[in-house]
């Protein structure tokens, strides 16, 4: 999805550059304890599979601007993959919209929508957001993505910066659906990483009850990653 697209905008952003090293740090340290399960070594044991198709049985689609290059784009690959499908702008999708025009955040409580309707994303860039014609875009559940990191080889290890691949996943673990979730970053040789190092921001996601619920959750998760970021500076002086 290049830079920012389908993972929300928050005023945090800027405060999250600062620690997202030490968030790195702080989910790496914790492996212990995310790998004892069963899932990470079923994802990480994968030889990547790029046989086309999937067993996901809900649709899954995007709105392709081209302001990524086709080659880096995940988004793309899945469509060469026949798992995604490539909406026209007049196209209607009653499922969970990734966008930046989303005013809630993704949660539990959206699972129906998915497993009924899917998902889609708004494929383009937060630096072209003005020649994207959202008004045309018939969507009515959009929603923004909570904080989490990427680890696409663009943007690894930065917040905020999910691509296609990542977005998808996020919103089928985050809505229950661990598995498919699984199943498309399976098919990347980067992608288990993705679930490695937000896993266990994701475990507390998967909790909540709605989207009040995930941005408070993710809002004490800042701030205790601003508070460790703190204390290892004073320790450092």
């Amino acid at each position: 999805m290049g830079k920012n697209k389908g993972n929300g905008r928050n005023s945090s952003s800027k405060k999250s550059k600062n620690i997202h090293n030490r968030h790195k740090e702080h989910v790496l340290s914790i492996n212990n304890e995310y790998t004892s399960e069963e899932s990470f070594y079923e994802i990480t044991n994968q030889k990547v599979d790029d046989n086309k198709g999937s067993n996901i049985p809900m649709p899954l689609s995007m709105w392709d601007f081209g302001h990524c290059d086709p080659k880096k784009c995940s988004g793309k690959k899945l469509v060469r993959l026949n798992i995604v499908k490539e909406l026209k702008i007049s196209t209607r999708f009653r499922g969970i919209v990734l966008s930046p025009e989303g005013k809630q955040a993704v949660s539990p409580a959206d699972r129906a929508i998915v497993q009924e309707y899917g998902i889609a994303v708004v494929d383009c860039s937060w630096a072209k957001l003005d020649n994207v014609p959202f008004s045309k875009l018939k969507t009515g559940n959009d929603r923004l993505l909570p904080y989490l990191v990427a680890t696409n080889p663009v943007n690894y290890g930065r917040p905020w910066k999910l691509n296609c691949v990542e977005a998808y996943a996020a919103c089928f673990y985050i809505t229950g659906f661990k598995e498919y979730a699984q199943e498309l970053l399976s098919k990347f040789k980067w992608g288990h990483s993705f679930l490695t190092l937000n896993g266990e921001l994701l475990s507390k996601y998967v909790q909540c009850e709605d989207s009040i619920e995930v941005v408070k959750v993710q809002n004490d998760w800042l701030t205790h990653l601003k508070e460790e970021y703190s204390q290892a500076r004073e320790k450092g002086k």
